[in-house]
């Protein structure tokens, strides 16, 4: 799998804790969330207004677990774009120790380009595609 290019640092909360005293499965999905918002913004595809002015939604998300995470722990989260399609895109997340690169989990999500005005998918706006291509080198 090719090197991720861009990593947000993740502040663990005590909020995030489940009773065993690690962070609960859910916000691993949260910490992902936070990574790809990041991603969109660093690209120059999303300002961070108005919600609906993100132009995708989430239709897919996959997660592996490989190591809890505990509340002291520096984490960060890689975020790429692997494929462009002509409605969707597929985004890998690694969640991981910050100082030593453990790998905590990995995971997947499928976002479709959409218009919040008219309701509908929309193909991918032709000035994604050209960020995201050359920001991941991809073909």
């Amino acid at each position: 799998m090719p090197e991720f290019r861009f990593y947000h640092p993740i502040e663990v909360r005590y909020g995030d804790l489940d009773p065993q005293g690690h962070v609960n499965n859910a916000k691993f999905m949260t910490y992902m969330e936070q990574g790809r918002v990041q991603y969109i913004k660093h690209l120059g595809l999303w300002d961070g207004s108005s919600f609906l002015k993100i132009g995708f939604i989430l239709a897919e998300v996959r997660i592996t677990f490989l190591s809890p995470i505990l509340y002291t722990q520096q984490v960060r989260v890689g975020v790429r774009v692997s494929r462009l399609g002509n409605k969707s895109l597929d985004m890998n997340y690694r969640l991981e120790d910050a100082q030593n690169g453990q790998e905590l989990a990995t995971g997947s999500s499928v976002q479709v380009a959409y218009d919040y005005q008219l309701s509908k998918t929309i193909p991918l706006p032709e000035y994604w595609r050209q960020a995201i291509m050359g920001f991941e080198n991809l073909e």
